[in-house]
């Protein structure tokens, strides 16, 4: 019988996280950490990325590294730089993002660019840096962090779902090109989740409650269930995955709308 425990178990492997200071990112390192990985936390805040590598080191091992995820040089030689010290990379998961909320005619063409350099040219380098080794070593999973938005959207975030629905076409695309080197690529979509980033939004009672609604649990999520699903993409139980784009959305794209509020649990005759 299949040792479906072993399937999820991480020791021995080699784990770059780009954005592991906080939220998702951090929660990213903690699942890889968890299960056995060696985790190279990487971030901007260089002090977020050492507080996180820190707490990984409670149950396995980790080390911080200072990025700029929108800067192609800087991810290439952190690629190379993992290579080199590890000798192999086996799993890189990408999650900065940039969104300025703003309707599409008030937007200027340097808040424009701002979130495109990050969001899509940032995942555009992560593919490519990360990439290289993995096709050459014959093994390796990729995880980028798309959005919901990639396939809903609102008013005043419409550079922001472009960016998200470009990556998950770009990882379609790369799982298509790398996949005859046993290389997998996947993207993640959350929906509304509890971070420092979000937290402006959610101290509006008004505005937290709408958004819940739109799920089927009535609540937002939590890092730790977006870090559960790449965990899950980044071990051997995801083998046979590629290609995607995981909703971990509390059902948001499930439904149209909030939900209607039936409580009726008869059986319907």
């Amino acid at each position: 019988m299949q040792d479906y425990r072993k399937l999820f178990d991480l020791s021995g492997k080699t784990a770059v996280v780009i954005g592991a200071a906080s939220g998702i990112g951090k929660a990213a390192a903690e699942a890889l950490g968890s299960l056995g990985a060696y985790v190279v936390c990487a971030d901007a805040d260089i002090d977020g990325a050492k507080a996180t590598a820190d707490e990984i080191n409670s149950v396995s091992e980790a080390e911080a590294v200072e990025i700029d995820a929108a800067d192609g040089k800087q991810i290439e030689a952190l690629a190379a730089d993992v290579v080199r010290a590890r000798r192999v990379v086996d799993v890189a998961v990408s999650t900065p993002a940039l969104n300025i909320r703003k309707l599409i005619m008030d937007y200027t063409e340097e808040e424009y660019d701002r979130v495109m350099t990050l969001n899509l040219k940032g995942t555009f380098h992560f593919l490519r840096a990360f990439g290289r080794p993995m096709q050459q070593q014959g093994s390796g999973s990729i995880i980028a962090c798309s959005s919901m938005r990639a396939v809903t959207i609102e008013p005043g975030l419409g550079i922001y779902a472009a960016s998200k629905s470009g990556i998950a076409q770009m990882v379609r695309a790369f799982a298509a090109e790398v996949g005859p080197y046993n290389v997998r690529v996947n993207a993640i979509m959350p929906s509304i989740i509890e971070t420092k980033l979000t937290a402006p939004i959610k101290e509006r009672a008004d505005i937290y409650n709408v958004y819940a609604a739109h799920t089927v649990f009535n609540r937002w999520g939590q890092p730790s269930e977006v870090g559960a699903a790449i965990a899950f993409l980044a071990s051997d139980a995801a083998s046979y995955i590629s290609g995607s784009s995981l909703s971990v959305d509390g059902g948001w794209t499930a439904v149209d709308g909030p939900p209607t509020g039936l409580t009726s649990t008869r059986p319907s005759t």
